[in-house]
């Protein structure tokens, strides 16, 4: 555990370090989009964001900044911290990716054990169908898709904003229907290759029910393959997406994240890669730590 915690700090170093050089060495900066600008007035700028000086004092300067938790103030949203904007805006992002995770996990695993347990059948072939048409499917179309059918056609479910248990009800299925149908598949192959194994045949052979067999025994192997890709995929849908949350009017970090990237708004592109980082690092800490409680056979 304490070579992984430091092994997540330099990889954590390393991130806000190529990201920051890498924003400072591009060509352009961020007043460049905005009218013209007197020389002194852009030098007043550059020092109230700290972009004056030599590119290594600045980056000592952001270093030193980040050990105290502040991730600077935006260079686009005036006179509002880079902790401000993700405090506003991760909660709702947070949320919909939560929401969008639990789905995806529980209709996955579902379907995939559902598949896996008919072998050759009908039913099997339809649900694989089913999952290719799901991952074949963007979120700019299925988000849209759901509107007319459930928003538009049936009135049931607001078509965008947020704030209510209704409105997270589309954004979340968009989400997370591309996400599950991976998941299916991951189980599905997993689960097919796990019921040959001998000590499957030894715990038929004791007598116990089809369905003890797969989700007694068979499903906690099978799974390993599912749980490594929890990790990345949690971090992701905890991220957000920028198509589900314009798609659907929610106030999210995926639109400043995008934004960040066109104004040229490092301090605020850093913060949230910084945040995607440490997510990601976290989930697989998670993901690695729940090998051993699902399968003895891993020691490390």
């Amino acid at each position: 555990m304490l070579r992984r915690l430091a092994s997540m700090l330099i990889v954590l170093f390393c991130v806000v370090s190529i990201t920051f050089f890498l924003i400072r060495l591009s060509p352009g900066g961020p007043f460049d989009a905005e009218r013209k600008i007197p020389a002194a007035i852009e030098k007043q700028l550059l020092a109230k964001y700290k972009l004056d000086g030599p590119i290594l004092t600045q980056y000592a300067g952001y270093l030193g900044d980040l050990l105290h938790g502040d991730l600077r103030l935006s260079t686009k949203y005036r006179n509002r911290s880079v902790n401000e904007i993700l405090a506003q805006t991760l909660p709702v992002t947070l949320s919909l990716g939560s929401a969008a995770f639990l789905l995806a996990v529980l209709a996955g695993l579902w379907l995939g054990a559902f598949a896996a347990a008919r072998p050759g059948s009908l039913t099997e072939s339809m649900a694989l169908a089913l999952t290719l048409v799901s991952i074949s499917l963007p979120s700019f179309v299925l988000g849209p898709l759901l509107i007319l059918i459930f928003s538009i056609k049936l009135a049931w479910l607001p078509v965008g904003g947020w704030g209510t248990l209704q409105q997270l009800v589309l954004p979340a299925i968009t989400l997370a229907i591309p996400f599950a149908a991976v998941i299916a598949r991951l189980l599905h192959d997993s689960l097919r290759e796990t019921l040959v194994e001998d000590f499957i045949r030894t715990a038929r052979s004791k007598g116990l029910s089809e369905g003890r067999v797969i989700y007694g025994h068979a499903l906690r192997v099978a799974i390993l393959p599912v749980v490594s890709y929890l990790g990345p995929l949690a971090a992701n849908l905890l991220t957000g997406s920028i198509v589900v949350e314009t798609i659907f009017h929610i106030p999210g970090a995926g639109g400043f994240f995008v934004n960040s990237i066109l104004n040229r708004d490092g301090f605020l592109l850093g913060g949230v890669v910084i945040v995607y980082c440490m997510l990601l690092m976290i989930f697989n800490l998670i993901v690695d730590l729940s090998y051993r409680l699902l399968d003895r056979r891993i020691k490390s």
